[in-house]
């Protein structure tokens, strides 16, 4: 190993043009080995390995398999491909992991064994070290990262037991990759990073620039958010953003916008169930709300308003975040003056009359979509969506990861390229 920090840029993707343009840029900005990372060989073989090492003759080429079985065939095939460094799972077998150490003295090539899923580290450490293998790598694998995880704990006592040099993967940005070094990491794999950034040569010079000086670059991008830094990361997505990462769910239906341009409503939800025209239980609901709070109506969807100017106001001046109602709104002209979110299925001049029927704080439906107390509600001029507090971390940080990673083609459309020819749609047709 060299005595200064490996940078290695991990190509986690589908597409093998886009992988070799970004890691041009990668490479000029200091990136040191270059990573076929585990969709770029599942989408186009070890082609994607030839096509690195031809491009790339100067630099070390990672072949990320993933291998569990037949380590000696898979570290073969890999080596022939032009691979200097093929990756085994450290949970597989300990003959497979023999057997890929065997193969690799033979045809050139060098074992790292990825800790993930491996849940005694420092023992699995100990078990194969023996057999010769050249790294072990500490890995928090996306689906982790989504969840807050952090992998520096891990990092440093992998990094106390490791006789060989350790590599660490998990989501590394600008302002986390010094202390990786710090932590014991020779080799630092940065993959989202580097390649949904826009300028991709800026962001690994700057990522090298931290490992090699142990000075952070601060960043607000590439980041994970934890509990306490929901709102932030809400109010940076949009909805189309949270409900791709929902998998198209989460999105109520036939609820309308009425708010100023580029207003954008973020909060926990109160929750009030009601019936066509009875507007008590939604201005009550205005006094139990705390700042920051959007109340969620359902009003069964009916045509006489149960909200309007005086009520909007009353939460303006509390801090409410916004209203969604599942029924009519009035006043919208004035609501839009005083800069109040309004979210609502019908808008009628007609108000009904407080009664007292329903509930505050029970699960309700509005839009179509359950919503409890406590749940999450953002709204733009798409529409709103739904996060479950449950899921709210990870939803958050997916969405996050949809909207870094349009960002990059948007560049790349920017740069002369379209929608279709960027992401190669034809080659992604379903068959059949």
């Amino acid at each position: 190993m060299e005595e200064k920090p490996v940078l290695q840029v991990a190509l986690d993707m589908e597409n093998i043009e886009r992988a070799l343009q970004i890691a041009k840029e990668a490479v000029e900005g200091g990136a040191d080995w270059v990573e076929a990372g585990t969709p770029l060989i599942k989408s186009h073989g070890l082609d994607a390995v030839r096509l690195l090492k031809k491009t790339f003759r100067d630099r070390i080429i990672v072949a990320d398999m993933k291998t569990m079985d037949v380590g000696g065939f898979e570290v073969e095939i890999a080596a022939k491909a032009g691979a200097d460094v093929v990756c085994v799972l450290g949970v597989a077998d300990d003959a497979t992991i023999d057997e890929a150490v065997k193969a690799g003295r033979k045809y050139g090539a060098k074992v790292m064994v990825d800790l993930l899923g491996v849940e005694n580290k420092k023992k699995r450490i100990q078990e194969i070290s023996p057999l010769g293998v050249h790294y072990f790598c500490v890995h928090l694998g996306i689906d982790q990262q989504m969840s807050g995880a952090d992998v520096f704990a891990t990092l440093r006592e992998v990094a106390g037991a490791s006789p060989v040099p350790v590599a660490v993967a998990g989501g590394l940005n600008s302002e986390t990759v010094a202390e990786a070094v710090k932590s014991g990491a020779s080799i630092i794999i940065v993959g989202s990073a580097i390649i949904k950034a826009k300028d991709v040569k800026g962001a690994a010079q700057k990522i090298k620039q931290a490992m090699l000086t142990g000075i952070p670059e601060r960043t607000q991008e590439f980041k994970k958010y934890t509990e306490e830094e929901l709102f932030e990361a809400f109010a940076k997505v949009s909805t189309p953003n949270i409900s791709d990462a929902m998998h198209r769910k989460g999105a109520m239906k036939g609820i309308r916008p009425f708010i100023n341009r580029r207003r954008k409503m973020v909060g926990r939800a109160l929750t009030v169930r009601t019936i066509d025209g009875d507007w008590a239980k939604p201005v009550e609901a205005i006094d139990r709300a705390r700042a920051g709070d959007v109340i969620v109506i359902d009003a069964c969807g009916g045509t006489t308003a149960v909200w309007g100017e005086l009520a909007s106001w009353s939460s303006k001046m509390r801090g409410i975040a916004g209203v969604v109602i599942d029924g009519a709104a009035r006043d919208i002209d004035t609501i839009l003056d005083i800069d109040f979110p309004v979210f609502a299925r019908h808008v009628v001049p007609c108000a009904g009359e407080p009664k007292g029927f329903g509930e505050i704080g029970v699960e309700i439906v509005c839009g179509g979509q359950q919503v409890a107390t406590g749940d999450w509600i953002v709204g733009d001029e798409s529409g709103v969506v739904v996060i479950p507090q449950k899921d709210a971390v990870q939803i958050a940080n997916r969405a996050i990861d949809v909207m870094e990673r349009e960002n990059r083609l948007r560049e790349e459309i920017k740069q002369g390229g379209t929608l279709s020819s960027v992401q190669k749609l034809e080659r992604w047709e379903k068959v059949g």
